[in-house]
């Protein structure tokens, strides 16, 4: 941050990613694509440039390609003024093993830290969509003197289980206890029906971070994970404080979408956060020019609509042409509606084509795929089941390139 601390990103983004399978099955987690034009990884690193945060690394690891493609080509930074967003794969610094869990990926990469030597620290995941100015929590972490600050959001008790769960003490910021998915936990003081979740987002300074993560190394017993274990052994020692989401705003919110936060890490959240932005007033709006979410720019033509061709309630990203109707839908650039096809509340990401007369109907189709004339998705739930990937809550997901039958 120019004229202020010094503050190095470094964002997590190894993650395999297997409950978003069959997305995942030839990418990392991070390099999805998200909202038509964008990749999970767009959010996070949107986040820190958008606060000042210029020199950021990109941990990967699995299947890395296509996000490693993606950081190099799209996010280019001043090389003038030194900053840079890059992407640092596994390798083996520490011997000739891959990275154990989080904590071990920035252990093996802590060359980064002492060539950077910055005063602050801020580890944050890459497969969330949200918006958030880093800023504010950093400046509540160095006012409160804190070792390391965590981002809390505020979830239904209910859902607990699917989230590490942060206690906060009497004093509001200092965190009592960190419970990994429980299912029955303390809700919150002012909020009884609400706890605090972890967000992934930790914000340390640096010698915290370096000390903790060299003990955690000699602990054999570790799972050498930044919420499983870092977080917890810092917890004991009464050095974490959290951070409370609800208080961060950011330019350009609208009262709808402030404090919007969503783990796409299985299909069904994956589908809901994309009809979260489809409506008049989305409940997550991409259009907010005063906090951009950036990403590569395709060079594709304006999408277009021939006759017949319609669409409501959707996305429409460049390159798509449209003969059939499209509802509450989002396209990714490229995509192909034939006449007579008809697509509903799906997601369809590059070049997928839909074949004229075919129905496609509660489904997401990775890159590529082709739907021939007359075919049906979403329409015979048994059939479905039988040839193509379904969620918990009935969401069909054909993998890239997948033959349809």
């Amino acid at each position: 941050m120019r004229g202020g601390p010094s503050v190095l990103g470094i964002v997590l983004a190894g993650g395999e990613g297997k409950r978003l399978m069959p997305l995942t099955a030839d990418r990392a987690k991070p390099a999805v694509t998200f909202g038509g034009t964008y990749r999970l990884v767009d959010f996070v690193l949107s986040n820190l440039v958008n606060a000042d945060i210029l020199r950021v690394c990109v941990l990967t690891q699995y299947k890395s390609h296509s996000l490693d493609r993606h950081v190099t080509t799209t996010w280019r930074m001043s090389s003038l003024l030194g900053n840079y967003v890059t992407p640092v794969p596994a390798q083996q610094r520490l011997g000739p093993r891959w990275y154990l869990g989080s904590a071990d990926a920035i252990l093996q990469s802590l060359n980064l830290v002492h060539d950077e030597q910055p005063d602050y620290i801020a580890v944050f995941g890459a497969d969330h969509v949200y918006r958030m100015d880093p800023r504010q929590m950093l400046q509540q972490h160095i006012d409160n003197g804190a070792a390391v600050t965590v981002a809390g959001i505020r979830v239904p008790r209910a859902d607990a289980s699917s989230f590490g769960v942060i206690t906060p003490a009497r004093d509001g910021t200092r965190v009592e206890s960190f419970l990994e998915k429980p299912t029955d936990p303390p809700g919150l003081a002012d909020a009884p029906n609400k706890v605090f979740a972890s967000m992934g987002n930790y914000l340390f300074t640096t010698k915290t971070l370096v000390d903790t993560l060299q003990q955690d190394a000699e602990n054999e017993d570790s799972a050498h994970d930044m919420g499983g274990s870092i977080l917890p052994m810092l917890t004991e020692r009464g050095l974490a404080q959290v951070y409370d989401f609800d208080g961060n705003h950011v330019p350009g919110e609208t009262p709808r979408d402030h404090g919007y936060w969503r783990d796409v890490g299985t299909l069904d959240s994956y589908y809901d956060a994309h009809m979260d932005l489809i409506s008049d007033h989305p409940v997550f709006n991409l259009d907010n020019r005063r906090w951009p979410i950036y990403t590569h720019s395709s060079g594709l033509p304006p999408a277009k609509f021939c006759a017949g061709g319609i669409a409501g309630e959707s996305i429409v990203s460049p390159g798509c042409v449209i003969r059939g109707q499209v509802t509450r839908s989002v396209l990714s650039p490229g995509v192909t509606i034939e006449e007579g096809a008809v697509v509903q509340g799906s997601v369809l990401h590059d070049n997928v084509r839909v074949g004229r007369g075919a129905v496609v109907r509660g489904a997401v189709l990775d890159k590529n795929v082709d739907v021939p004339p007359g075919a049906t998705i979403g329409v015979n739930p048994e059939r479905d089941e039988e040839l193509y990937t379904v969620s918990r809550n009935g969401v069909i997901a054909l993998g890239k390139g997948q033959l349809v039958q």
